[in-house]
């Protein structure tokens, strides 16, 4: 085998290409972080909105961002970015690099967080989103997260979100939908909106909690009934693959930098 026949391929990896712009890559820490509209973007990395447009048309065609049209206002649209696919080109970059970097090691010795992490979900009606996303932090960390949901106008549990629950091995019946203003006073350390409509209104909390916004539709905008159930399972879906990410996010140790 020549040396020409093994370097034959010189092009980077697919994500290298897409992450090496640094305006692109700065795009991709702040929408890890939350999702984002176009103008806040804009803001946050000092560039023109049309530069900052033209790189999110890159990510979106290489598929690490998504959008969704705002409930809030429908001129408007969030970005997303999807980290199981980041993770995927990540894996499929070391490999390119060297076989034994396809999957890195988990380092060693890593201790919990001594403190709980206290989380805040919140939506309009808190019978669905806020609920599903709750049952499922608390699964995954009731020993170092204290998770708790509310909604600006709270409804009744919606039966579909009990029963998607029950798919992941969780009962909410239980479970009574609550106002926003029943946790005036307590302290967070992350609200997390899941509807743009409540984004806008979500209360102040002491001690300046750090805010989240994912972008999820309402499910119980779909009725009641069995022909909903799909969307209730799309959304349980989206929230359990976020909830994943985000439970590693709060619960490693703190690190420098």
């Amino acid at each position: 085998m020549t040396a020409d026949s093994v370097f034959a391929d010189t092009s980077p990896p697919a994500f290298l290409q897409l992450a090496g712009n640094p305006v692109r890559w700065r795009l991709l820490r702040e929408l890890a972080r939350s999702d984002l509209r176009v103008g806040e973007l804009t803001a946050r990395v000092g560039r023109p909105q049309n530069a900052v447009s033209y790189h999110l048309g890159r990510l979106r065609a290489g598929g690490l961002v998504l959008t969704r049209r705002s409930s809030a206002d429908h001129r408007d649209s969030y970005y997303h970015l999807d980290l199981t696919r980041c993770g995927d080109l990540l894996a499929a970059t070391g490999a390119a690099l060297h076989p034994g970097l396809a999957a890195a090691p988990a380092p060693a010795g890593r201790r919990r967080r001594a403190v709980t992490v206290r989380v805040l979900f919140a939506c309009t009606g808190n019978s669905a989103r806020s609920q599903i996303a709750e049952a499922l932090l608390t699964h995954a960390a009731s020993d170092r997260v204290e998770a708790a949901s509310a909604g600006s106008h709270p409804k009744d549990l919606h039966p579909n979100a009990v029963r998607v629950m029950h798919e992941y091995g969780i009962d909410i019946a239980g479970q009574r939908s609550k106002h926003l203003n029943e946790f005036t006073g307590h302290r967070f350390d992350y609200v997390v909106t899941l509807c743009d409509k409540v984004r806008e209104v979500c209360p102040e909390f002491p001690a300046g909690p750090q805010p989240i916004h994912w972008s999820i539709p309402d499910p119980a905008a779909e009725g009641t009934g069995q022909a909903s159930y799909p969307a209730f399972r799309r959304v349980a879906a989206d929230l359990h693959t976020r909830i994943g990410f985000f439970t590693h996010r709060i619960t490693a140790p703190a690190t420098k930098g």
